[in-house]
């Protein structure tokens, strides 16, 4: 009969302990972020409730008589109280059915050409900004306390205060107006997406570079935590490479912080995307939006936040997955 050594027996115990407890913290987490997310669904609801007018008010034509908007407001259902319209909203929701426009279009359907072109303008920016980070970050942290780090950290730092506006005004100014070498909006192909890749470049440069100053300010913070450990620093004594030891003892495990800084940085993309759709006139889902509440469409609005909100919890949950790996492995 084979023994096991008493090592082995302690570690064979000791392992459900140490992957389930990383495996429920995630689980708490993104049950905690869809709790989260029914909460902000509620408060689009009400908030919408408190805005003057309503969905059919404002998309009824002029000069309707008093009969006919009563009517049009019993048809689109706003004669109910507001909590029982949110109920009646969520239980479609797990079914996918996000309900009905204001104007009578299903709201997937109003979706379903503006989201992706959003998703793949953030998803670019997202990979920019990361990659911008990553090689600021490491590039400043070969050189701590020196002239390099410091321009990145003031650069970084100035390129994360200016809001997502004015760097597009800026960029428009420079690339388009003075240059001529951008387009200045963007015009709409057939199929519902930009007609030339040249016209997503300024908007996918005015969402990258705020996010490109604070990923890299994060990037920068974690990797200086981690060469103040002393392996690192033993790493460090023992002559080998800077670039040897931030690519093998310093990035790994500084990848739960960098990951964590980045998905969170997708919500702070698709905030912006609001704006910058607007400035270039790209077909994404921050002019859906801007309509939405100017008819007051409640259903609208909270298909846009819902889809939103999806995405960066998805990206979440995948920065909470790599976190709990990392970590287990550290503790391996």
């Amino acid at each position: 009969m084979t023994t096991l050594h008493p090592a082995d027996a302690r570690a064979s115990r000791s392992h459900p302990a140490r992957t389930l407890p990383g495996a429920g913290r995630v689980a708490r987490q993104a049950l905690r972020r869809l709790v989260l997310l029914v909460v902000l669904l509620a408060a689009v609801f009400a908030a919408v409730e408190l805005l003057p007018g309503d969905a059919a008010g404002a998309t009824s034509d002029r000069g309707v008589t008093a009969a006919d908007l009563a009517a049009r407001r019993a048809a689109l259902g706003l004669d109910r109280p507001v909590a029982q319209r949110f109920w009646d909203w969520m239980t479609g929701l797990p079914t996918g059915d996000l309900g009905t426009t204001a104007r009578g279009r299903h709201v997937t359907d109003v979706l379903a050409g503006p989201f992706p072109n959003t998703l793949l303008l953030g998803g670019l920016a997202l990979v920019l900004s990361t990659v911008g980070a990553l090689a600021l970050g490491g590039w400043s942290a070969l050189r701590p306390g020196g002239r390099t780090d410091r321009a990145v950290d003031a650069l970084s730092t100035a390129a994360f205060a200016l809001p997502e506006f004015v760097v597009s005004v800026g960029l428009l100014l420079l690339l388009s107006q003075w240059t001529g070498w951008l387009p200045a909006v963007t015009l709409t192909g057939p199929d519902g997406s930009p007609e030339s890749w040249t016209m997503t470049v300024l908007p996918l440069l005015s969402l990258a570079v705020p996010q490109i100053g604070w990923n890299t300010r994060i990037v920068r913070g974690a990797l200086a935590d981690q060469a103040a450990l002393p392996h690192v620093q033993a790493a460090i004594l023992d002559g080998l490479p800077r670039r040897r030891v931030l690519g093998r003892h310093i990035l790994p495990g500084a990848l739960p912080a960098i990951a964590v800084g980045i998905a969170t940085s997708a919500g702070m993309l698709l905030g912006g995307t609001v704006v910058v759709e607007t400035l270039f006139n790209y077909p994404g889902i921050g002019a859906v939006l801007a309509g939405a509440i100017t008819d007051r469409d409640t259903p609208l609005i909270a298909g846009v936040v819902a889809a939103a909100g999806a995405a960066v919890s998805l990206l979440l949950l995948l920065a909470d997955l790599v976190r709990a790996t990392a970590l287990g492995d550290e503790r391996r």
